[in-house]
């Protein structure tokens, strides 16, 4: 199994229901800028692309979360948001730093510059590169909930045998698309040589309308392929058929 690349899951998707998770407690752990948007909005679609670069060239030290104003009133209230696009840094639950309207490239990259590096991160970011499991867990000891650690150490878990204990740390965080692949990997087992999962993806449709281990099987394995596997959505479409 590959190591995760850090700068994985850095833009992401938040709402009024999932606000306080991942970006108030997540900003005790890294640097999150709140990008708040919408599809109308001219200005943030060519904000928006900047914003990502930069904050994925910070490689893991820093997040994105975009919010959708329209969608998420709730949100919009909290920043008092009077027009966008509006984007604000949040680190240890407090706005740090923010601007109002379209920005150039120079001036995003000198506002993520200035959240400046976290040498917690910075210690951590080594830890998950070297995969340094007796470091993730001395970390987690004294940092229960930290995403990027329960990431790392689960992974390397999974490729120790340890699928059980690998579960169960996942289950401190919430559902993303780095957790969902390894929770995967950890109920699968072993992969097949060339990852050739025909053979058991077509025995198992004829299973998964009665058998709920056989379904949750097929979306694990589903799952491992990822959605660059062109089967993937062939055998989706065949699970749906069979379902419904």
């Amino acid at each position: 199994m590959s190591e995760i690349p850090s700068s994985q899951g850095a833009v992401f998707d938040v709402g009024d229901a999932d606000f306080e998770s991942q970006v108030l407690e997540r900003s005790r752990r890294q640097a999150v800028v709140v990008d708040l948007w919408a599809p109308w909005c001219g200005p943030c679609k060519t904000l928006g692309p900047m914003l990502e670069e930069a904050v994925a060239a910070t490689r893991g030290e820093v997040v994105l979360a975009k919010v959708n104003v329209d969608e998420n009133p709730a949100i919009s209230q909290m920043f008092q948001v009077q027009s966008i696009p509006a984007v604000y840094a949040i680190r240890d639950g407090q706005v740090v730093d923010g601007f109002v309207g379209a920005q150039g490239r120079p001036e995003i990259d000198a506002f993520i510059g200035r959240l400046g590096a976290d040498p917690m991160a910075e210690m951590i970011q080594g830890l998950v590169e070297r995969r340094d499991e007796l470091g993730l867990r001395a970390v987690l000891e004294s940092d229960p909930s930290n995403e990027a650690v329960i990431i790392a150490l689960a992974d390397i878990l999974v490729q120790r045998d340890a699928a059980e204990e690998a579960l169960a740390l996942l289950e401190r965080i919430p559902e993303t698309d780095d957790a969902r692949r390894i929770k995967a990997a950890a109920r699968v087992g072993s992969v097949p040589p060339d990852d050739d999962f025909d053979q058991e993806l077509t025995s198992l449709l004829n299973q998964v309308k009665v058998d709920d281990e056989a379904r949750q099987r097929f979306v694990d394995i589903l799952e491992l392929m990822g959605p660059d596997d062109p089967r993937t959505a062939a055998y989706r479409k065949q699970l749906t058929a069979r379902l419904f």
